[in-house]
């Protein structure tokens, strides 16, 4: 396991050891607040950053809810169809 560069270190891990100590891993993150990069053959392919203290913070889905209207047609064409045949050739 290697430890990034900077301020805010970034623990990296080869997907091959994370499979294998998953579980510490993870507690491991929660403990030190410190994010954790998951790579195959030295390229990344996943981040587990901690999770967050405020709870307002992590329930963004649905926050938006009710804070816009649709007014008229959202699911036609903004242009006629024979203007989007005609820009096709």
């Amino acid at each position: 396991m290697k430890l990034g560069k900077g301020k805010k270190s970034i623990q990296e891990v080869a997907i091959s050891e994370f499979k294998a100590k998953c579980l510490a891993l993870l507690e491991e993150v929660n403990k030190t607040k410190v994010s954790l990069r998951v790579t195959r053959r030295g390229r990344p392919i996943a981040e587990v950053i901690p999770a967050s203290p405020n709870l307002e913070e992590r329930n963004w889905l649905g926050s938006m809810a009710d804070s816009m209207e649709i007014t008229g047609d959202v699911v036609s064409p903004v242009i006629e169809i024979q203007e989007i045949e005609a820009l096709k050739h």
